[in-house]
């Protein structure tokens, strides 16, 4: 997974939610649980690069920033709740895929 589409189409992979864009400004796109509105993924360019921001289970959020230095206390949320992605092909898509639908499980909804 590599761009905002990639990410996008498998937030949406997911069981009643949908696209929003809250902030009106196309560089910010958010996944949410449709029942509670509440987002689940964050996807922005920031660097050059595709960044998410993924709810992180405390027990594995620490597990995830040892393992991959391209996640990271996550940009502009909680750094304790949340982790930031950094789509610059170092994370295994299947372990990004992991942390998103993680994140799905972690929020109300």
């Amino acid at each position: 997974m590599k761009t905002r589409e990639e990410a996008v189409r498998y937030g949406l992979s997911f069981p009643e939610v949908y696209r929003d864009e809250p902030f009106h400004d196309p560089n910010w796109t958010v996944i949410r649980k449709k029942k509670s509105r509440k987002v689940f993924l964050w996807i922005f360019e920031r660097e050059g690069y595709i960044w998410l921001n993924v709810k992180a289970d405390p027990e594995w959020r620490d597990f995830w920033r040892e393992v991959y230095p391209s996640v990271i206390p996550a940009y502009h949320l909680n750094k304790k709740h949340w982790n930031s992605i950094i789509l610059d092909g170092s994370v295994p898509e299947e372990k990004i895929q992991q942390m998103i639908g993680e994140s799905y499980d972690l929020v109300e909804g």
